[in-house]
């Protein structure tokens, strides 16, 4: 059970710091602003260079698997051997 937290927890610090700091490029238009992480991306998708793409399709992958990796390992595992183990259970 340790090893699933720990793992669910490296996921989020991990993927979590990772869009942090894309955000905190692509998102931020300045220090001043109030808006920061959660201004449009600031290098229109239409007009940026293929490392830009990358990096704002990388920082979208980044907040789905900082969300949905630890809900796996924290929620959806657990529920799976929980059940795996009744219903063990109810066949003996």
């Amino acid at each position: 059970m340790a090893d699933e937290f720990i793992k669910g927890l490296g996921i989020f610090t991990g993927a979590g710091l990772g869009w942090l700091v894309l955000a905190g490029w692509y998102r931020t238009p300045g220090f001043e602003s109030t808006r920061q992480l959660v201004s449009p991306v600031s290098p229109d998708p239409a007009s940026a260079d293929m490392f830009n793409l990358l990096a704002i399709g990388l920082m979208d992958t980044l907040l789905w698997f900082a969300i949905l990796g630890p809900l796996a390992f924290w929620v959806i595992l657990p529920a799976v051997r929980q059940a795996r183990k009744a219903m063990n259970e109810r066949q003996a």
